[in-house]
């Protein structure tokens, strides 16, 4: 095999979840990046940027283009995660204005007012040879020889211990950590237990204020809102953690609970079905957003 080009696309590696931070020398630890996750092929002056969906997202950043002068290879695939840094921190709602975009005079626009970094944390294949089957160690040794970092390009700095990494990341605004066996191959792809993330979650007790309509579904997901004083807000939906017979059962509870009148102003492009505000479940979320707005909320159970 010559040319990276040969295994586009490729799926990227995935990360199962940790409960807690750890310490062990079978890993090596990193900040968690919030981001695009982004494969870069690379052969000559050619550059293709590739996300998770295996979709082609090089035109969307045309200040990584000249990403192939900034390593010391003819050709490569790298993996990473495209950034909008705001003092050294990610900041995905900057990143989310750069993925809504699809004109280009817009996307050059953005691409001086909001300018992406690519963190490289991995390396699969390198000067016509594969690298899935290396040690982790392997290819992170051959990664840091290989880059030239710079405001566009870094690598992302590998530690020896998760407890105080992660203490420092939540103290800097990061959403969590790392943890990766160092001796662990590269399987495309895959959930592996050889890579851990450890993320901060924040847990909130949440009235449910409806559901929005599914046809193939009990519900699409649960309208959820919060008392501020006497006031109910829109917290924002939930419509992942549940089985199947968790849905049918809250279905049913929720049938009887349906009312007319909305609990507070908001419009969908589905159908909503109001309820009374009797019943609260608790979810779990990475965040909530300046806009008292859940981020990536998880059904936990019923309260």
């Amino acid at each position: 095999m010559s040319s990276p080009f040969e295994l586009w696309p490729l799926k990227p590696m995935l990360a199962q979840r940790a409960p807690a931070p750890f310490d062990s020398r079978a890993y090596l630890y990193e900040l968690k990046w919030d981001g695009t996750r982004c494969l870069a092929f690379i052969e000559g002056s050619r550059v293709r940027l590739q996300n998770r969906r295996l979709r082609d997202i090089t035109y969307r950043y045309p200040e990584l283009g000249e990403l192939s002068s900034w390593i010391k290879a003819g050709n490569a695939i790298l993996d990473g995660e495209i950034v909008v840094l705001s003092e050294g921190v990610p900041d995905f709602k900057k990143l989310q204005r750069r993925e809504q975009i699809d004109h280009p005079f817009k996307i050059k626009i953005l691409s001086e007012l909001l300018p992406a970094v690519y963190l490289v944390f991995d390396l699969l294949f390198l000067e016509g040879r594969p690298l899935l089957e290396s040690p982790l160690k392997e290819r992170r040794s051959r990664l840091e020889d290989l880059l030239r970092p710079n405001e566009r390009m870094l690598l992302s700095k590998a530690y020896p211990g998760g407890k105080d990494l992660y203490r420092e990341a939540l103290a800097r605004g990061f959403e969590g950590i790392m943890a990766k066996k160092v001796d662990s191959p590269y399987l495309p792809g895959v959930r592996s237990p050889f890579w851990l993330k450890i993320k901060r979650a924040l847990e909130i007790d949440a009235v449910v204020c409806g559901w929005l309509v599914s046809e193939k579904r009990p519900f699409a997901s649960l309208v959820l809102g919060l008392y501020r004083g006497p006031k109910l807000i829109h917290l924002g939906q939930v419509g992942t953690g549940f089985s199947a017979q968790e849905m049918e059962e809250l279905k049913k509870i929720l049938e009887d609970l349906k009312t007319e009148t909305p609990l507070f102003p908001w419009q969908s492009s589905r159908e909503v079905v109001w309820v009374r505000p009797e019943l609260v479940v608790r979810v779990s979320a990475q965040e909530l957003t300046p806009e008292r707005k859940l981020r990536a909320p998880v059904y936990q159970g019923l309260r």
